[in-house]
C-alpha cells in the first residue's frame, strides 16, 4: 500500500508541475477581484503546507527556505509582502525536490503515531503520519482548482 500512496503523490505533484511550467511569471502575479492571493502564492503555498503536514508534525525542521512562512503560510496575502517572493521556476524547483525529500522521510513510516494528534484549521483530526500526508494531496488539488479559476481571470485581462 505504502508504494501505491507515493505512486499517487507522484502523481498529484506531476499535475501540479505540469501546471507551473505552463503559466507565465507575470500571470502569477495577477490577484483577480474577489480574491486575497495570486497564482505564485497557492504554488507556494501547496509546498510550504505539504511541508509542514509532512516533516512539521513530528517536529523536524523544514526543509522550505525561510521566507515561505512569511509569503505562503496560511493566511498571508501578497497585498501584504515586505519581501521579493521567488520567481515560479524556483517554486517549481521546490516542488520537485521536497516530493523526493517527502518519499525518503515517510518511507516506513505512514503508520506512525503523532506524539500529539495534528487538528488543522477545518477541525478535521489526524492521528497519524500519513493522515496528514494524505490529507496534503486534497489540499494539493484544492489549490491546483483556484489556480486554474485565477489563470482563466488573468488570461481573460
Amino acid at each position: 500500500m505504502e508504494q501505491t500512496v507515493f505512486h499517487h503523490m507522484r502523481k498529484v505533484r506531476g499535475i501540479t508541475e505540469k501546471s507551473i511550467k505552463r503559466i507565465p511569471e507575470d500571470a502569477s502575479e495577477v490577484v483577480p477581484k474577489g480574491y486575497n492571493n495570486n497564482i505564485k502564492w497557492n504554488f507556494g503555498h501547496i509546498a510550504y503546507v505539504q511541508e509542514n503536514l509532512v516533516f512539521g508534525v513530528v517536529g523536524e525542521e523544514s526543509g522550505l527556505p525561510v521566507e515561505y512562512k512569511e509569503l505562503f503560510s496560511p493566511g498571508t496575502k501578497p497585498a501584504d509582502w515586505k519581501i521579493a517572493p521567488p520567481l515560479l521556476p524556483e517554486i517549481e524547483t521546490i516542488l520537485t525536490e521536497q516530493q523526493s525529500r517527502v518519499e525518503e522521510f515517510l518511507t516506513g513510516r505512514l503508520e506512525e503515531k503523532l506524539i500529539t494528534p495534528f487538528t488543522n484549521s477545518r477541525g478535521l483530526t489526524f492521528n497519524t503520519l500519513g493522515e496528514t500526508f494524505l490529507f496534503s494531496f486534497y489540499h494539493e488539488a484544492m489549490h491546483m482548482e483556484t489556480i486554474k479559476s485565477i489563470y482563466r481571470l488573468a488570461k481573460s485581462k
